[in-house]
């Protein structure tokens, strides 16, 4: 493991392959790593998505997660601002934890942890140099070199940082000028209806087809108009 001064990426434990990078930092954070601990991996056999699904890591795939400490209720939504701001100006979150580029999804989001311990790790799977017919329908890649793995891992470290510091407020506004899902038609497992913005919570707010509205705090949504 690498040492070096205080702040996101360090100390960094970077592995030719494993299981999860995930698993990895959860032991890590277990065993009182600091804020900021690093683990990132060439090659992942197991990594992880939301909701059990596999994650899977092809060559030119940005496979890292982070042990954090002090963390509040947005932080999968900061995360997945901070990758949109590396990806680029045209980048689109899309509540909870995807970051799309023209409608194609570059990077997913996974945070968990435990509050009571003031501690989450945050998974990260950015698809920076990955060769678009590898993907699953659906997905992109940044389409850069190879070579730009290393780059694209700093700049998101220090984007994140940004993000992680700033007030919810700032958070909230960024997120609502690159929401992917507002005033579109979406379904989760609870019914239908329109994406009406993001909440002050971090909820997405959907306004349903008798005319009233709910908040969804958790869980996944489908476009019905991709």
């Amino acid at each position: 493991m690498t040492h070096a001064p205080a702040g996101l990426g360090r100390p960094r434990l970077h592995l030719r392959e494993t299981g999860s990078t995930s698993e990895r930092a959860r032991a890590l954070a277990l065993a009182g790593a600091p804020h900021g601990t690093v683990v990132t991996a060439g090659r992942q056999t197991a990594g992880r998505g939301r909701q059990g699904r596999a994650w899977s890591s092809p060559p030119g795939s940005l496979s890292l997660s982070l042990v954090l400490r002090g963390h509040d209720a947005l932080l999968p939504l900061r995360t997945g601002l901070a990758v949109a701001d590396v990806a680029g100006p045209e980048a689109r979150v899309k509540w909870p934890n995807d970051v799309l580029v023209e409608g194609g999804k570059v990077a997913g989001v996974l945070a968990e942890g435990r509050p009571q311990e003031g501690w989450a790790v945050v998974g990260i799977g950015v698809n920076v140099a990955v060769d678009e017919a590898a993907l699953p329908a659906g997905a992109r890649s940044l389409g850069l070199p190879a070579d730009a793995l290393e780059a694209v891992l700093a700049r998101l470290l220090a984007a994140l940082e940004v993000r992680l510091g700033e007030p919810a407020a700032a958070t909230l506004a960024a997120l609502r000028g690159r929401d992917a899902l507002a005033g579109r038609r979406v379904a989760w497992a609870g019914g239908a209806g329109t994406a009406a913005g993001i909440a002050e919570d971090g909820g997405l707010r959907v306004r349903l087809d008798d005319g009233g509205e709910t908040v969804l705090a958790a869980g996944e949504v489908h476009l019905l108009d991709p």
